[in-house]
């Protein structure tokens, strides 16, 4: 299976696992994908429709990401009720250097990916 895409994305996770990043869910990269890519407002009535998981799915979420300062909640202005789920810089930083690992952008790191692969798994370092 050499499919380029898929090989992009494996180096990408790899380089991301590397990093040293916090480790996020595939529904916590998602969620946080929705509000920095898509027009808000974003509320977790709405995002938890657009994932198809339920509300307390997208709290939890919420909770974790809001820890890592990625995503915070702020009230309506307008209608205090409601509860808006917002960007924050610490966020937009995140996603701007997951996309480089996406994008591939850094040939240096593609060359040291793959000589990394080449080296035995139990290679004495």
């Amino acid at each position: 299976m050499g499919d380029v895409s898929l090989s992009a994305w494996m180096r990408a996770l790899i380089e991301y696992v590397r990093s040293g990043e916090p480790d996020l869910t595939n529904r916590q990269m998602a969620l946080l994908m929705l509000v920095y890519l898509t027009p808000g407002p974003h509320t977790v009535r709405g995002l938890a429709r657009t994932l198809g998981v339920s509300k307390p799915v997208v709290t939890r979420a919420l909770n974790t990401l809001g820890g890592l300062g990625y995503l915070r909640r702020e009230r309506d202005q307008d209608d205090r009720r409601n509860v808006f789920v917002v960007r924050t810089n610490d966020g937009a930083n995140f996603l701007e250097g997951f996309k480089r690992y996406v994008a591939g952008h850094d040939e240096g790191q593609r060359i040291q990916f793959e000589e990394r692969r080449k080296e035995p798994a139990f290679a004495a370092r």
